[in-house]
């Protein structure tokens, strides 16, 4: 798959988290995210337990509670939308400081919190202990489409030299004098923004040329072949595992 591509994201690091084949990682979240989805919503406790076991991963991961915290702004929308739900949704009714409030909707707040916010937390765990280039090839490993994984694996290697482009295209308005100050300008920016497009679109036709060139029949080749063993297969399901066993005793409580 190329070269190492590291991402705002990843942490580098050296620990057990780390050092786990990118696929057991990957069907770690995923199982443990399906397990969380899966956990009724009146199980208060059992949400508080899959916050213990991600505290513990990032704990063995060496991931600063700061770190996390900041990479989990990225679900304020869906906070706001779930604060929204017990003003809007109609049902029974409760006070709460004189504010009247619906009683399904609180749970269906509640259930898009505590859900969205595990979801969100094991998946930045996830990005901070693999780099693009492992993700990609434990996609691969787990036979996702090979179409999908070059386009995705595309999208990332290419995405810093379009961000890049834009930079210098940036810097060459503003040695020209221009600064987008107000709607009298968006034809400007608009002719930027068709340049940029023109400019990744030819891009994109002389890698594909070079890359037919070399060779390229419509397949990547795996440059290194990572195998999982059988500890490697047990660590990481000890993650969904745990969080299996929690959600059968939410359901039976």
């Amino acid at each position: 798959m190329g070269a190492g591509h590291s991402h705002k994201l990843y942490r580098h690091g050296h620990s057990p988290v780390h050092e786990l084949p990118a696929h057991c990682k990957l069907l770690a979240v995923l199982g443990f995210v399906l397990v969380v989805v899966s956990t009724p919503r009146e199980a208060v406790w059992a949400f508080a337990l899959y916050a213990v076991l991600l505290g513990a991963v990032a704990a063995v991961a060496r991931i600063p509670a700061g770190f996390l915290l900041k990479r989990l702004l990225i679900e304020i929308p869906f906070v706001a939308f779930a604060l929204l739900m017990p003003f809007v949704v109609p049902g029974e009714r409760t006070e709460f400081l004189g504010i009247p409030l619906s009683v399904p909707g609180l749970w269906g707040a509640w259930n898009i919190l505590a859900k969205g916010t595990l979801g969100v937390a094991a998946s930045v765990i996830l990005a901070s202990t693999t780099e693009l280039r492992s993700l990609l090839n434990g996609l691969q490993r787990l036979r996702l489409p090979s179409l999908l994984v070059q386009i995705a694996s595309f999208m990332i290697r290419y995405g810093d030299v379009i961000t890049d482009e834009m930079r210098r295209m940036s810097i060459a308005r503003r040695s020209r004098g221009f600064e987008a100050r107000g709607v009298r300008h968006w034809g400007v920016l608009a002719k930027s923004a068709g340049a940029l497009f023109i400019r990744s679109y030819e891009r994109g036709e002389r890698v594909h040329l070079a890359m037919v060139s070399r060779g390229y029949t419509g397949t990547m080749p795996v440059l290194d072949e990572v195998r999982a063993t059988r500890a490697q297969w047990s660590y990481a399901a000890a993650l969904p595992v745990t969080a299996l066993a929690v959600c059968l005793l939410g359901w039976t409580l």
